[in-house]
C-alpha cells in the first residue's frame, strides 16, 4: 500500500462502499433478458467531492469533475 493510499481522505475510503450501494440498487433482473446500462448520477458518485478513486483489477482510476463540469477519467 502506497503512502498516498494511507492519506486519503474519509470520502475516498467511503467511497467503495457507497458505489456498491448505489450499484447494488441498479442491479438488472438475472432473465436472461437484455436490459438498459445502469444510471447512477455524477452527484450521486461523488457527493460534493471533485475527485473518486475507482478501483478496478488492481489499477487506481481517478474520475475528476473539471472546472468546466466535465468528467474525466483517468488511469
Amino acid at each position: 500500500m502506497s503512502m498516498s493510499t494511507l492519506s486519503l481522505s474519509s470520502a475516498h475510503v467511503e467511497a467503495p462502499a457507497r458505489l456498491l450501494r448505489l450499484l447494488s440498487l441498479n442491479k438488472p433482473a438475472a432473465t436472461g433478458v437484455t436490459t438498459l446500462a445502469r444510471r447512477i448520477s455524477s452527484q450521486a458518485l461523488l457527493e460534493g467531492a471533485r475527485e473518486l478513486v475507482i478501483q478496478h483489477q488492481g489499477s487506481e482510476y481517478h474520475l475528476r469533475l473539471t472546472r468546466n463540469d466535465k468528467l474525466i477519467l483517468t488511469k
